[in-house]
């Protein structure tokens, strides 16, 4: 009982320096709306150009005006001299919001029981109070995609901006069912399974991944006609995908699989986006001519083959780029999507070139998922996602100076600087009793 006691207050006196941390006048720092001018920065607009010595209004949420002489008297103003102004950053897959510590069962909510659950909703299942959401939000990535893992059709996809109370709060505008393509690789170096066992595997995953196509497919046509039909949640979910109100994002890797998923949605009028595409650079012509847009990712990984080069997952975006394939980025990660400007980087030096780069975590994510009169640059109109830097934050020695994301001023504080904060200086040294 004594050690329970010594463990409580041992929490209760880690638990006191990171509250004072982020409070201020003992009112906790909160992420506030208003009226911003960011005065005299080099704005990277990303769809007009570099702007130098420029000034962005913030306003109701948008970006109000950009110039040189913009007159808000009652504005707050941010110097911003020396600084640069980009875009915030969109993570085009990742699992933020649906897992805290993924060795606590408790804690991870991205997947469901079952291996056709399409109508499970990834937003529904989001923590807008997770640590990792201020983690990832100091190192300039705004906007992510929360995607469901597991069977077949695991569910709902959702993409979310880095702020807010409620998951509909943080609700940026895009969902895709997501599909987990039949694979014909092994699913790692542990798979035992002989090769006939993987043959028979596929085709059986693909046998089920029609079958519930056409049931959809039927379905839509009865609705559509006016018929009242019994209650079935998840082919009602997947009848979206056909009648097009939803996109069929599809997660597929190996080159095979690449070209077997290009064939079964040929005949399919469905929006498509395909989603990791590890090996895509060896089929990117295929995709290219199918005209299907790609989120993959993680860059910094290995190679999928040990025959391949150690720089075939930096190069993957890149190849994919100049064949005409319009790439997005994407971790694939959850407590680490902070990383994704160092991703973007590795991208851009093995072939894709920062200024494609730049725009694989910014205005072709918001174009892939038909948001880009909202988000991805640095025009008026649009939602102020913006994030001012030092320099480019591509660059590790980069410091976030401001975030701004909905029009929300946030405030640059987590975790990790908390912790960081109270074991610099440890004044006064707690005494051994």
């Amino acid at each position: 009982m004594q050690s329970i006691y010594k463990t409580f207050f041992a929490f209760l006196i880690a638990l006191t320096p990171f509250m004072a941390q982020a409070q201020i006048d003992g009112e906790f720092v909160k992420p506030r709306s208003g009226k911003f001018l960011l005065q005299n920065a080099t704005v990277h607009t990303i769809t007009k150009g570099v702007l130098s010595n420029t000034s962005v209004l913030i306003e109701n949420g948008k970006i109000a005006q950009i110039g040189s002489s913009i007159q808000a008297a009652d504005a707050e103003i941010i110097d911003c001299r020396g600084m640069v102004i980009y875009p915030g950053m969109i993570d085009s897959g990742t699992t933020l919001g649906l897992v805290e510590v993924n060795s606590v069962a408790e804690t991870v909510d991205y997947q469901e029981i079952g291996n056709f659950t399409p109508n499970m909703q990834a937003l529904t299942a989001v923590n807008p109070n997770s640590e990792a959401v201020p983690v990832t939000r100091v190192s300039g990535v705004t906007t992510v995609m929360s995607i469901p893992q597991g069977g077949l059709f695991p569910g709902t996809a959702a993409l979310i901006n880095l702020v807010g109370y409620t998951p509909d709060q943080m609700y940026a505008g895009f969902k895709a069912v997501v599909m987990n393509f039949p694979s014909s690789a092994r699913r790692g170096r542990f798979d035992r399974r002989s090769d006939e066992d993987i043959k028979k595997d596929n085709e059986k995953a693909q046998k089920e991944a029609n079958e519930l196509w056409e049931k959809a497919k039927n379905y839509h046509e009865l609705t559509s006609k006016g018929a009242t039909l019994e209650y079935y949640p998840e082919i009602a979910q997947l009848a979206k995908v056909v009648a097009g109100e939803l996109p069929l994002m599809i997660e597929v890797n190996a080159a095979a699989d690449i070209q077997n998923a290009i064939k079964w949605v040929a005949d399919k009028k469905a929006k498509v986006i395909f989603s990791g595409v590890d090996e895509g650079w060896r089929v990117a012509d295929e995709i290219a001519k199918a005209g299907i847009p790609v989120l993959t990712g993680p860059v910094q990984d290995l190679p999928t083959r040990q025959s391949d080069r150690y720089d075939a997952a930096y190069a993957n975006a890149g190849k994919m780029a100049k064949a005409g394939v319009k790439v997005a980025l994407r971790t694939n990660d959850s407590e680490n999507v902070r990383n994704l400007p160092f991703h973007a980087a590795f991208a851009a030096a093995y072939g894709l070139g920062k200024e494609e780069a730049w725009k694989a975590v910014t205005i072709n994510p918001a174009e892939i998922f038909g948001l880009a009169d909202q988000l991805g640059s640095v025009e008026v109109g649009k939602v102020a996602n913006l994030i001012v830097s030092t320099e480019d934050p591509f660059e590790t020695r980069a410091q976030i100076m401001h975030v701004f994301i909905n029009g929300y001023r946030i405030p640059l504080s987590n975790r990790h600087i908390r912790l960081y904060q109270e074991f610099l200086e440890r004044s006064p040294a707690l005494k051994k009793n």
